[in-house]
């Protein structure tokens, strides 16, 4: 006999088939959900919400990933990079005005001058800030030894989005080469947990070929891999990109946002302590679809702190909000935001996942 949504609720612990039921759920259960992913919230982070002062450095990348607007083989981008200069200026912005935290992202390289560079940048924002600036870093697959310099220099949390824990789904975003391997993905989420960091990653939701069975497995991965944060939002297409020619079997951008919240609401409620960001991307398909996920269980938001020029060309999917407001902007219209859902931003913390803590008590 098959369990209703209350009764899938009210339990600790959730086979795959809970969950595509919950991802399903219309209606009065919809509503179920959302409740018990706000009570959750509620009782496990209040009603707190932290800034991370995105920093998106460049937009060069040595990736061909088939979804993404800054791919190696998109021709009609103009590329960038930040000097250091810019990076620290935006890194003060965001000390002076009590972000607690930035996060510093880019497009995916691998080389001995990137490495050296972001580990110098990250001595600098850290004696620049008194240690005070948390620091998350998203610039992709690296190897062991160089998350560990990067973790000795000041950075203590990364976010590496998986985008799809099925190996067959992945491989269908992605090229069939040695740079875009499942498997080096996965080793290094494992390496950033080894050596400390709190480990985030995330995926994308509304792909073509992507059924409910593959969202219910990436939510299981997710649990089983005891991530700290989590920041997934759903997939929105970008013209000069190869999975482009797929637009037509894709749901609605209507569905693609409702089951985005059903997905928070849920990884909520599974992981009640992490860290869940409001992702940017629910907001170009809902005008309130950030404060939307920050009522039923997101507790991160990411004020754009990039220097306004530059945000144009950091563009992973078409019809990006808010590229040409000022970091000042972007800083009141969230707070806005925030107020709205019944919530309020603490300034001056680094914000750290509570689970990240008592994960690592457990270890010792």
């Amino acid at each position: 006999m098959d369990r209703t949504v209350n009764d899938i609720l009210n339990q600790d612990n959730f086979s795959k088939s809970d969950l595509i039921t919950l991802l399903n759920c219309e209606g009065d259960d919809r509503t179920l959900l959302f409740k018990k992913s706000s009570e959750i919230k509620e009782k496990y982070i209040g009603k707190k919400v932290w800034f991370r002062g995105l920093i998106e450095f460049s937009n060069i990348c040595g990736k061909d990933c088939l979804y993404c607007g800054i791919r190696k083989g998109n021709k009609n981008l103009e590329r960038y990079s930040l000097d250091d200069d810019e990076i620290l200026a935006a890194a003060k912005f965001a000390y002076i005005h009590s972000y607690g935290s930035i996060a510093l992202q880019s497009g995916e390289l691998e080389s001995s001058f990137v490495s050296g560079r972001i580990e110098n940048l990250l001595r600098r924002i850290r004696e620049m800030s008194d240690g005070e600036l948390g620091v998350t870093l998203s610039v992709g697959e690296q190897e062991p030894e160089v998350y560990k310099r990067w973790f000795d220099a000041g950075a203590h949390r990364y976010l590496l989005r998986v985008e799809s824990t099925n190996p067959a789904l992945y491989g269908k975003i992605h090229p069939d080469d040695s740079k875009h391997s499942f498997s080096r993905r996965l080793e290094c989420l494992k390496s950033l947990q080894y050596i400390g960091y709190q480990t985030g990653t995330g995926v994308m939701i509304g792909l073509p070929f992507q059924t409910m069975e593959d969202l219910a497995g990436d939510l299981l991965f997710m649990k089983n891999f005891d991530i700290d944060m989590c920041g997934m939002g759903p997939y929105i297409e970008h013209a000069d990109t190869p999975l482009i020619h797929h637009s037509q079997t894709l749901m609605p951008l209507k569905q693609r946002f409702d089951l985005t919240l059903k997905m928070i609401a849920i990884v909520r409620i599974m992981m009640k302590d992490i860290n869940i960001v409001a992702a940017t991307a629910l907001q170009a398909i809902d005008p309130i679809g950030r404060e939307k996920a920050v009522k039923i269980g997101a507790n991160i938001l990411m004020p754009n702190i990039t220097p306004g020029k530059y945000r144009d060309s950091y563009k992973l999917y078409d019809n990006k909000p808010c590229t040409d407001d000022s970091a000042e902007d972007c800083q009141s219209c969230l707070e806005a935001r925030v107020s709205l859902a019944d919530a309020e931003v603490i300034y001056g913390e680094w914000g750290d996942s509570k689970h990240y803590s008592e994960r690592r008590l457990r270890l010792k």
